[in-house]
């Protein structure tokens, strides 16, 4: 089940999927992992028979929508799970007259988020150590 995550318990959910992903598997500090952005952003909480697998918040940035923290747990990759994550997302702009759709990929995931659409632009930069490039989407 794809939801807003509109409640305490939700939230939480979110926050844990991304210490997996983010500080625990990739070794992104803690400190930079939760941000300024967190309580204007819409986060969102994919379950499945109840248990939280995948994560992604989005929030309103320049003429459109920054997609940001995209999660999924390490044994539900590969199923086609962050696309659900995305579109959804993507839905839930588009009903608000938001089409046009950022985000920073790591290099590694460049491949994917091509594959629905989005280009990059600008140079490559780091983010938590991490390489990163700029993306951007027009519905």
């Amino acid at each position: 089940m794809l939801k807003i995550a509109d409640t305490k318990e939700a939230l939480n959910h979110c926050f844990e999927i991304r210490k997996q992903v983010f500080v625990d598997e990739q070794g992104v500090p803690p400190s930079l992992e939760i941000d300024q952005y967190e309580d204007e952003a819409t986060h969102v909480l994919l379950t499945e028979y109840g248990c939280p697998i995948a994560t992604g918040r989005f929030r309103e940035y320049k003429d459109g929508i920054k997609i940001e923290r995209v999660a999924v747990i390490k044994s539900h990759r590969k199923l086609g799970l962050g696309k659900k994550v995305l579109d959804y997302i993507e839905y839930q702009a588009k009903s608000n007259n938001k089409t046009k759709f950022y985000l920073n990929a790591q290099t590694q995931a460049i491949p994917f988020y091509e594959s629905l659409g989005y280009y990059k632009y600008g140079d490559v930069f780091k983010d938590a150590g991490i390489s990163h490039y700029a993306m951007v989407k027009e519905a």
